[in-house]
């Protein structure tokens, strides 16, 4: 432990090796088709309306995230959807532009 000591006193060399390794991760934005979005759309109502669990994938910082949970809201035209986390039941709000798949389970 001692040996390690005098690196921990330049903590700005761990926000920037941290830096790095997050830029290595990042995945670029998948741009949807036509068809793909009217897809997306079409399941997003389904969803909203039977209140069934659906797998949503979105785009977010970088990274491709996928969450279960119910579509609550959808307002194609403000470009917003809301849908509650089944885990810890929490409603999160994204753009429609995000989404990147959304599929049932």
């Amino acid at each position: 432990m001692k040996k390690w000591r005098p690196f921990a006193k330049m903590p700005e060399q761990y926000i920037g090796l941290k830096e790095i390794i997050n830029k290595q991760v990042e995945v670029a934005q998948t741009v949807l088709t036509e068809e793909q979005m009217e897809q997306i759309n079409f399941t997003l109502i389904e969803a909203l309306h039977t209140n069934k669990q659906i797998y949503l994938t979105y785009y977010k910082n970088g990274q491709r995230i996928t969450e279960t949970g119910f579509i609550q809201f959808v307002d194609s035209l403000g470009n917003l959807v809301i849908f509650i986390d089944e885990v810890f039941e929490l409603k999160n709000k994204m753009r429609l532009s995000e989404l990147i798949d959304v599929r049932f389970m």
